[in-house]
């Protein structure tokens, strides 16, 4: 086995090994506002629950050298955004977000998605996503030691939306929603097998 120190890698290095390790990842596809109204949308895979109660999300944005993306400023600048799940029917609109536009371009135009107001906050959300929520910004966290290179956005779910058809007593259905999640490189993943296991006491 490998034994490898990451000082002795480079960050392409480090970060190939990250994200070929660290699989599958959920998707966050996060919709926020610039200050001139555009609607800004974009994928990240760094995504995670923080708690349920209060109900908390974490996305880390990783910066372009020094150079925060535009739906962290957006995030620090209105406080507030919407997290979409990825799913095997948006997953190639979503992509197409992904590319580099000026600021002042919405992605949500570019991919042909739909926006859709919001109850809580003043950030549209889009339609086609089978579950949609609605986000504070409780923390916003600069990670780097000798210059930011990330960050690490928490933020507050102050509404769900589930579509009906993957809602049912309380639970969600997985195979349903069939959330898809990234892998290394252009590669993503389905669902794929379900299995139980009980937890012990």
């Amino acid at each position: 086995m490998l034994s490898i120190d990451p000082k002795d890698l480079s960050a392409k290095e480090k970060y190939k090994f990250l994200i070929g390790s660290i699989i599958p990842r959920p998707i966050a596809f996060v919709t926020t506002l610039a200050e001139d109204g555009t609607l800004n949308a974009a994928p990240f895979s760094y995504f995670s629950v923080v708690s349920a109660q209060p109900p908390m999300i974490s996305i880390s944005i990783q910066r372009s050298g020094l150079d925060q993306k535009d739906t962290a400023r957006n995030i620090l600048s209105a406080k507030s955004f919407v997290v979409h799940i990825v799913d095997e029917k948006n997953v190639v609109q979503v992509n197409e977000t992904a590319a580099t536009l000026p600021s002042d371009q919405s992605e949500v135009i570019l991919s042909g998605l739909t926006p859709i107001p919001s109850e809580k906050i003043h950030v549209p959300g889009i339609k086609e996503a089978k579950i949609r929520m609605e986000c504070r910004l409780e923390q916003a966290i600069e990670i780097g030691r000798e210059a930011p290179s990330a960050d690490l956005i928490i933020g507050e779910i102050v509404r769900f939306h589930i579509d009906n058809n993957i809602y049912q007593d309380g639970r969600i259905d997985a195979s349903k929603l069939a959330a898809v999640s990234r892998l290394a490189g252009n590669n993503y993943a389905k669902i794929g097998e379900i299995f139980a296991l009980e937890r012990p006491d």
